[in-house]
């Protein structure tokens, strides 16, 4: 029970020069195109080396004002506009601005067991899988989920 039992080789990547708007439509494009919702994407340069991951969490955490746990309390303040202005500010800021550089990758061999264990401790959905510093696939917390299901069954 291996990484490349249950790794999805078909998988969608940004680049680091891509805009956030566009991250955000290519996330659209992928959750349509497969059929399911994509919640993040590897981030790879030109020779296909992982270089970083963003996921909607971080999107939203950019987007996020710094001031919000406040605004509930200021009953005058209208957030329409402020709102507005984050939005604004999503157009021009690029992939590499705000993702995340601090990867865990495994390999092709990498146990089953090894994948829980570390999805589980650091709150990862996602784990690409790299080979000679390429990625080659990426492992799902739902497919290794559903994988060991299929097993328990047999």
């Amino acid at each position: 029970m291996f990484a490349s039992e249950v790794m999805d080789t078909n998988f969608h990547c940004l680049q680091p020069e891509n805009t956030i708007a566009e991250a955000v439509r290519l996330f659209r494009a992928a959750s349509d195109k497969e059929g399911k919702k994509i919640f993040g994407m590897m981030v790879t340069d030109n020779h296909d080396r992982l270089v970083g991951m963003l996921s909607m969490y971080d999107i939203l955490l950019f987007i996020q004002p710094k001031h919000v746990k406040i605004w509930g309390e200021m009953e005058d303040l209208d957030p329409g506009p402020l709102f507005e202005a984050l939005l604004g500010r999503v157009k021009n800021i690029h992939v590499e601005d705000i993702m995340t550089t601090d990867l865990v990758t495994i390999k092709l061999d990498t146990h089953i067991f090894v994948i829980i264990e570390i999805m589980i401790k650091k709150h990862i959905r996602r784990l690409p899988i790299v080979e000679k510093g390429r990625v080659v696939g990426v492992v799902y917390r739902s497919d290794v989920f559903y994988y060991l299901l299929r097993k328990f069954k047999e």
